[in-house]
Order: structure tokens, then C-alpha cells, then sequence
């Protein structure tokens, strides 16, 4: 059997065009046809075609290696520049164009806002594709290892010791020079000096700003590298990391909203989330819904006096416990005489109220009625006042929430949350590499969080409306036209 072999010295008559490298079908062309439909005036970027200067690369051919770049598994400005070298995809999207990696890397840091709004862009297109209802929200936040070490993270009293060290040794560098300026006037200066002393005036600056932080925020530990960034627990341990949260339509499962925080929980949240979405959609949602781990009787109030219908368990009701046999649960409240009844029927009258939180705690009225009760030691073992328990200062709308979550209606929409909320969480994760951010601050970070799941959105159209060629051809009827 004969074998095929390549010739690479084999000359061609007339040359290829770089548009024949590209397939019809290659998913390159929809976010090539992606970024042409955006209109960059809603972004903040400017383009004029007769700007006075020197020539620049088109805002358009950058922004298109920045979206593209993240569904091909590269990020980073280096690599990007590399494959506008070595691959025909990224060829064929820049047009032949090869900017280097600290022209890509200063578009990136000069347009982090424009790149926030790229996702908001994306969620109104798919909007208007008809692809995202806007009924029914799924919120879920996953953490993301931040640029930047654990070790780097400490509290007020270690920065304040180190601005004192750097101070320290300011002073000494100011004397260092001085002394030799006088001793040798005649020779040349010394260069290392003066770059320890910019690089202290610059430590110390850093550190003035972490301070001031300290004071304007309840903080108690601040990462040195990322200030914006916080030690979180995941299930691959303790790193500095960020809070990804993601706001997912139920109709076709895409990404409207997301955004880094620096909480290490969910639980403040739910309310944020909900409400910048319907942003977004520029309406409210009739439904949202989320896990466990965002159940604040507060917080699900402020979207559920919108007339939008909360689902969300408290802790254990997912777990499918047995509560307690003398659980608060099991109490009888009375909202007449603002009391509370014990299984055996005796009275925990209201004693006070928390000024912090508004917490207003019960007591039983006798301490000698749980002595000589059957259930003591089960129920409660304090000698000092017998049983004592607790009521929300929105207890009431906590426990509506919770008959509203074992509804049949809302336990089927609940059952959709994992398979809606987790699904590009999975993508960005495994499909994509997205196994740390590459970029500090919250603006970075936010940047790259909308660039990463506007591919994730790109992905899902390419599937949802049949295929590249489709895609393309959709995104070219609501391109807008140039003036």
C-alpha cells in the first residue's frame, strides 16, 4: 500500500487566500460574527476610522482575540500573540493581523470595564434571539483560585509593621546617599540605590493603600498581591480565590448575569444577584430560585416583595431530615400574645429583643415546669432558666418561604436548578482550563469572569440555533449598520 506524503517545499501556482483555511462550519466564524454584531458604543469603546497618529490595531480585531481566545483555552497575552502565529483560526480572525503581547495585554488593562458589559451585551442578544425568557432565574456561585498566594494574606498589625520597617529603611537609604553624594561628587550615581528607593517608595505606597482599606472596610486580613481577593474553602482546599457568582435563564440554560465577589459565602448574595439580572432583562423574573447556602430570611425578602416567587430551602430541608424532637419547629407560636407553646403546652413568654439583629428571644415563664418535666434533659439541661429559643426579626416570612419550597410546582423547578446553574460552571472549569484568573483587582477579574462565560453563551447558540453557518447567518441580520 502506497503512503501519502507532505512536500513542504511543493510551490502552488497561485496563492491560497487565508478565508479558504477556515471551514464554513468552524465555530471561529460565530464569534467572528459575534463580535461584528455588538455595538461598541454600548461597550465604551470608541472607533474612528480617523483618528490623527500613529496607525493602531481595530478595536474590533482585539476584542474578537480576547472573546475567541478563552474558547480555544488561551488567555494569557503571550500565548494569544503566539497563536496568531501558529494558528490558521486565529489567523483567519485577526486577518493576517500578529499584535505582540504587550499590545493585547494594553487593551485588556485600558478596556476591563468594556469587556464587563461584553456578557450583558451577549444575554441582551440572546434576548432578542429569543433564547433567554427571563421567567425563571437560577442563581450559584463557585470559587475561583485568584492570582495570588494565601501567604500573601495578612492583618492590620503585620502592615502596619511593615510600612515601619520600610520607613526604617527610607530614612537609611536617604542618609546612604547623601553621605556618598558628599564623598563622591566627582563619580557617577549609583543606579541600584536610587532603584531601592523607588521600589520602597513604591512598597510603601501599596501599603498605605491596604491600610486605608482596612479602615474603610470590616476586613480583618487583606491579600498583599490581590486586595480584592479573600482565603476561601474549596474542594480543593484553602486559597486565595474569588466568589463566582451566575445568574442562569431556565429556558435554554444561558448565562445572564455574573459577577466576582469577594464573600466567602453565598448568603448576602441571592438579593444583588436577582436584581442585576433583571437589569438586564429590564424586567423582574417571576421565579428565582437557588441552593441551601443562600437561605437569609432578609435577603429573600427583598426579592420576594417584588412579586417574585422565591425558592430557596433552608438548610435542612434538601437533606431531607427528621427534625428534632424538641426543635423550634416543634413549638406552637402564638402571634396574639407573642409567645410561644412547648410540646407539653407550657409558655415561652417574649423577655427581650438583640439590638443587633433584632433576634427576640422567649423563656419559659417557670423554670421548675421543665424540671419536673418528663422530656428534661432531652428538651433542654440549663438550671439556670430552663428552655430558651429564638424568633427572626422575619421569622414569618422565613417560614412562608419554606412551605412555598415543598410546593409540587416549586420542587419541579428545584429539581431543574443543578442541570441549569452547575452546567457552565462545568464548562468554564473543564472545557475551558479555567482553573484561576489571570488578571487582580475586582476589575480584572470581572473582565475575564464576562469574556469566559460569553463563550460559554456562544457555545450554547451555536448548538441552540443549528450549527455555525446559521449562527452567523442570524448575527449578520441584527449586525447594525454603519452610519
Amino acid at each position: 500500500m502506497a503512503y501519502r506524503i507532505g512536500n513542504r517545499h511543493q510551490m502552488a501556482i497561485l496563492p491560497q487566500r487565508i478565508e479558504e483555511f477556515v471551514a464554513e462550519n468552524d465555530p471561529v466564524r460565530a464569534y467572528d460574527a459575534f463580535v461584528e454584531a455588538l455595538d461598541f458604543d454600548q461597550l465604551g469603546i470608541v472607533v474612528n476610522p480617523y483618528k490623527v497618529g500613529n496607525s493602531e490595531y481595530h478595536p474590533k480585531a482585539m476584542l474578537k482575540l480576547l472573546v475567541y481566545g478563552p474558547s480555544y483555552g488561551t488567555r494569557s497575552s503571550r500565548k494569544l500573540e503566539r497563536e496568531t502565529y501558529h494558528n490558521m483560526s486565529f489567523i483567519w480572525l485577526m486577518g493576517g493581523l500578529k499584535p505582540d503581547h504587550k499590545t493585547i495585554s494594553e487593551f485588556r488593562r485600558k478596556n476591563k470595564k468594556a469587556l464587563k458589559i461584553v456578557l450583558r451585551l451577549s444575554a441582551r442578544m440572546c434576548i432578542k434571539l429569543d433564547l433567554i425568557a427571563g421567567n425563571v432565574l437560577f442563581v450559584d456561585g463557585t470559587k475561583i483560585r485568584a492570582n495570588a498566594s494565601t501567604s500573601r494574606t495578612h492583618d492590620k498589625h503585620w502592615y502596619e509593621e511593615k510600612l515601619h520597617e520600610v520607613d526604617k529603611r527610607i530614612d537609611q537609604l536617604l542618609v546612604e546617599s547623601e553621605k556618598q553624594d558628599q564623598q563622591e561628587a566627582h563619580l557617577e550615581s549609583f543606579v541600584s540605590m536610587e532603584k531601592e528607593y523607588v521600589n520602597a517608595e513604591r512598597l510603601k505606597s501599596r501599603i498605605e493603600d491596604v491600610l486605608a482599606e482596612f479602615s474603610e472596610t470590616e476586613k480583618k486580613k487583606i491579600n498583599q498581591t490581590d486586595p480584592d481577593c479573600a482565603n476561601m474553602r474549596s474542594i480543593q482546599g484553602k486559597h486565595a480565590s474569588y466568589n463566582v457568582q451566575s445568574v442562569v435563564d431556565d429556558k435554554k440554560g444561558l448565562i445572564i448575569h455574573a459577577e466576582a465577589v469577594s464573600d466567602n459565602t453565598d448568603i448576602n448574595q441571592f438579593a444583588k444577584q436577582i436584581q442585576q439580572a433583571s437589569e438586564v432583562l429590564e424586567k423582574p423574573c417571576e421565579v428565582a430560585c437557588a441552593d441551601a447556602g443562600y437561605a437569609d430570611a432578609e435577603e429573600l425578602g427583598r426579592i420576594d416583595s417584588n412579586n417574585t416567587k422565591v425558592i430557596v430551602p433552608c438548610q435542612p430541608q434538601p437533606l431531607h431530615e427528621e427534625q428534632e424532637p424538641f426543635s423550634k419547629q416543634r413549638f406552637t407560636y402564638d402571634k396574639e400574645k407573642d409567645c410561644y407553646y412547648c410540646p407539653e403546652g407550657h409558655c415561652l413568654a417574649h423577655v427581650g429583643t438583640e439590638r443587633k439583629d433584632g433576634k427576640k428571644r422567649y423563656q419559659i415563664t417557670d423554670k421548675h415546669l421543665c424540671f419536673s418535666c418528663k422530656h428534661w434533659g432531652q428538651c433542654t439541661k440549663s438550671r439556670a432558666c430552663g428552655r430558651r429559643t429564638l424568633r427572626l426579626r422575619n421569622e414569618d416570612t422565613r417560614e412562608r418561604l419554606e412551605k412555598q419550597y415543598k410546593d409540587p410546582e416549586s420542587q419541579e423547578i428545584y429539581s431543574r436548578r443543578k442541570t441549569r446553574v452547575e452546567h457552565p460552571f462545568g464548562h468554564l472549569k473543564r472545557n475551558l482550563k479555567m482553573d484561576g484568573f489571570l488578571l487582580r483587582g475586582r476589575d480584572g477579574v470581572n473582565a475575564e469572569t464576562s469574556l469566559l462565560c460569553t463563550c460559554f453563551n456562544i457555545a450554547r447558540m451555536i448548538t441552540l440555533l443549528g450549527g455555525v453557518p446559521k449562527l452567523v447567518k442570524t448575527l449578520q441580520a441584527i449586525t447594525p449598520k454603519p452610519a
